[in-house]
């Protein structure tokens, strides 16, 4: 099953592409919300990805007539990608956040225990890989890392009993650390999820930079976008939402002091966004019974405003371990 673009229609619809606009599908994947959004209006569509083979698919596609644009990189970089591919300025950006279809159902790159594959999770292929993670942080460190990105209860537990089988044998494969964790927290119990879901996605969060690469993006969107511009961030996890509808709350003027994410606003200071929506759109019955992946979904929407940029680096929140102390194996 290839990815399905969630939140399809609402995202197109918030986006309201015209002709002769220039959009960023910051999370270009398996082109879902690009071809919605090309089939919508006469517009061109800048595809960022991180990962080499949503490019080369793009690339490899004649059906655009020259209205789309692939460029690799993370979507964090945007700032400094699009002006190098041409584009100063544009009129509206979407991100679909976490991990695509296309990569949880290729076991060789280690995103999912429900295929057995080489412990990976990288979105680019560089940079320490999972197994280096799990294999290599200090115990305190993968605690902290299980705990704060992945919302799990018993870390400790977890972190422990992953830094004791490790001096015996590394951790490789996705099987072999599940069943571990499965152990480590005593079985299924009748759980309807897998006991290491949340140990999962805490380290792809983590080898991936996602909470960082979430904060550089928010900068580069108030940076890139032309006044009347459209931003449509599509969330999966809690973290991610908090971040966005913090800073979309902060930038649109509707806080009254700091939070862990951002600075206290200064005083009279002009909204650089104003909310299309003050609540989150979520996915209708309909479509979560299609597609599971939609449940936890939240779109949240915004439009530039003709205000400067206020230039003020969007923090994680979180004190955790770079990806620099990770120790990469030859």
């Amino acid at each position: 099953m290839g990815h399905v673009p969630v939140l399809l229609d609402e995202v197109v619809e918030g986006l309201a592409p015209q002709d002769g606009d220039v959009i960023v599908d910051g999370t270009l994947g398996g082109g879902g919300y690009m071809r919605a959004i090309l089939k919508a209006a006469n517009c061109h569509v800048v595809g960022v990805d991180r990962d080499e083979t949503a490019i080369e698919r793009a690339n490899a596609s004649d059906d655009y007539d020259g209205r789309l644009t692939p460029v690799l990189g993370c979507f964090g970089e945007m700032a400094t990608l699009l002006p190098a591919a041409g584009y100063e300025a544009v009129d509206g950006i979407t991100l679909d956040l976490g991990v695509s279809s296309f990569q949880l159902d290729e076991a060789e790159r280690g995103f999912s225990f429900m295929r057995d594959g080489p412990l990976d999770m990288r979105m680019g292929g560089d940079g320490p890989s999972a197994a280096d993670v799990i294999n290599t942080l200090p115990e305190k460190a993968l605690a902290d890392i299980i705990f704060r990105l992945g919302e799990e209860k018993q870390s400790r537990r977890i972190a422990k009993s992953i830094s004791a089988r490790r001096l015996k044998a590394p951790f490789t494969t996705t099987l072999d650390l599940a069943s571990h964790i499965e152990d480590a927290m005593g079985g299924r119990r009748g759980a309807r999820t897998h006991p290491a879901t949340r140990s999962f996605q805490a380290i792809r969060m983590f080898v991936n930079d996602e909470l960082g690469e979430l904060a550089r993006a928010l900068d580069a969107c108030e940076a890139l976008m032309r006044p009347g511009g459209r931003l449509a961030i599509v969330t999966f996890h809690s973290l991610e939402d908090r971040m966005v509808k913090q800073f979309l709350k902060e930038r649109a003027g509707q806080t009254g002091g700091g939070s862990r994410y951002l600075p206290a606003p200064e005083a009279g200071r002009a909204p650089s966004f104003n909310l299309i929506k003050r609540k989150a759109i979520e996915p209708g019955e309909a479509e979560t019974q299609a597609n599971p992946r939609a449940r936890s979904a939240k779109l949240r929407l915004a439009v530039r405003t003709d205000a400067p940029a206020w230039g003020e680096p969007v923090d994680t929140g979180f004190n955790l371990p770079g990806l620099d102390s990770v120790e990469v194996s030859s």
